[in-house]
């Protein structure tokens, strides 16, 4: 099983290419840049752009069929309330959080639908997405948006063996998150390696009968 990570040099990246290395699955691993290139395949891309995720997808098949996408893209901006919202802000957020996922989803979608009529696609959204507070409006809507993407995806690939979910965690224990917020309960978040064992079996042949997900992990936040 060979599965496409984007993301993957993050914090939360990290966690799932090494979960899924440690279970034998065959990573091919993307990120903006590589400071270290890693024993397994690493693509360097930029999924802002349509032809950055085409020439990801590109990349990818020469190391043979994508049997699964996992999309761990993201990113945080935001503090004020939507009237004191800026433009800058709205669009960063939409940006980052979907339009990224959107270039890469229909890029990796076609040879699923046209070559493999197989696969499996997943995406890290947030909590925010469904159960919003006040004064993060940009990356709430972006993180919704998110999900209607994912959920749009499952409805057109039901029946050609294709399914789409996405999960949804609560803040999540990285280095990044720690020093954003020194004064949290660690405790509550959620390990990335948690999430990285929920995303291994949504990519597993034992999760070909769920599509369309929205699945929380809250951790005990």
């Amino acid at each position: 099983m060979s599965i496409l990570i984007t993301g993957a040099a993050g914090g939360l990246g990290s966690a799932v290419c090494r979960v899924f290395l440690e279970a034998g699955v065959n990573v091919i691993a993307v990120d903006r840049s590589w400071k270290n290139t890693p024993s397994h395949p690493a693509i360097e891309a930029d999924l802002t752009t349509g032809e950055g995720a085409a020439a990801m997808i590109e990349q990818a098949l020469a190391h043979g069929p994508i049997d699964g996408f996992v999309h761990l893209v993201g990113g945080f901006s935001g503090g004020k309330p939507i009237s004191e919202t800026d433009d800058q802000t709205f669009d960063l957020m939409m940006n980052v959080n979907l339009r990224i996922a959107f270039n890469s989803i229909r890029a990796v979608l076609k040879p699923m639908i046209k070559e493999a009529r197989h696969g499996r696609i997943v995406a890290i959204g947030s909590r925010a997405a469904i159960d919003p507070s006040p004064n993060f409006a940009a990356y709430a809507i972006s993180k919704a948006a998110l999900v209607a993407l994912v959920k749009n995806v499952a409805a057109e690939v039901k029946g050609l063996g294709i399914t789409a979910n996405i999960v949804l965690p609560s803040t999540i224990d990285t280095p990044a998150n720690r020093a954003a917020m020194p004064q949290s309960d660690f405790s509550k978040w959620v390990a990335p390696e948690s999430i990285a064992r929920l995303l291994l079996w949504l990519v597993s042949d034992a999760a070909s009968d769920v599509s369309g997900a929205v699945i929380p992990i809250y951790g005990r936040a």
